[in-house]
């Protein structure tokens, strides 16, 4: 599984549901660099279980992370014309409905390979055919990636296993404080509370004391 952290986020041009209803074909997080963070999260499947969960938690906490100067973008391994399907069905009902930030389409697996979290591999058995050694979806990656377009943080989880929204906002939070602080965070720091600054001189003076 790569990490990315650091690194330039892969950059691609897909199919993608707009605001819960409209599709749009080449959509591109190229066009947040210099503007916005994002946080861009992949999920397994559509008409599934925990995913509606998570897509509902992002959609309920979207103003925050407007407020923040921060996109939220969803991306699965399932048609553009699956994403508007559910987005028709109600919460109730298992359904998305509601959803308004973008959901990608990788329908042809290669933003998920792109960002290390597809599940199994493409190969090719002793007869020559083409075969897949897992079920060729997403596992529940994020990604926050800052305004030059390089990913500042990931977190991978296994299928089972939803995220915390709470946590995304909290790390976009961490980002904006060291960019506009000069300084780091601690363990546990939260919004609001102090950073430290990054130096070793107290240990310098110790260990010439010592």
């Amino acid at each position: 599984m790569a990490v990315l952290v650091g690194k330039k986020a892969p950059s691609f041009s897909a199919p993608a549901l707009i605001n819960g209803n409209d599709i749009q074909q080449d959509f591109s997080l190229d066009q947040y660099i210099g503007n916005s963070y994002v946080v861009f999260f992949f999920y397994p499947k559509d008409f599934t279980f925990v995913c509606p969960s998570e897509l509902h938690a992002f959609q309920e906490k979207v103003a925050e992370f407007e407020a923040k100067g921060c996109k939220v973008v969803a991306c699965s391994t399932d048609t553009e014309e699956s994403h508007w399907g559910w987005a028709q069905v109600e919460k109730n009902h298992g359904g998305i409905k509601g959803i308004k930030y973008p959901i990608v389409a990788d329908t042809n697996k290669t933003i998920s390979d792109a960002y290390g979290v597809l599940v199994g591999e493409y190969d090719v058995n002793a007869d020559g055919q083409l075969i897949s050694t897992g079920p060729m979806i997403a596992y529940r990656g994020l990604f926050l990636i800052d305004k030059e377009g390089v990913v500042r943080h990931q977190l991978v989880n296994d299928l089972p296993l939803g995220r915390n929204v709470d946590e995304a906002l909290r790390m976009v939070d961490a980002l904006k404080f060291t960019e506009e602080n000069g300084e780091v965070c601690p363990a546990n720091w939260s919004e609001g509370k102090e950073g430290m600054k990054a130096s070793f001189d107290g240990v310098a003076d110790y260990l010439a004391a010592n």
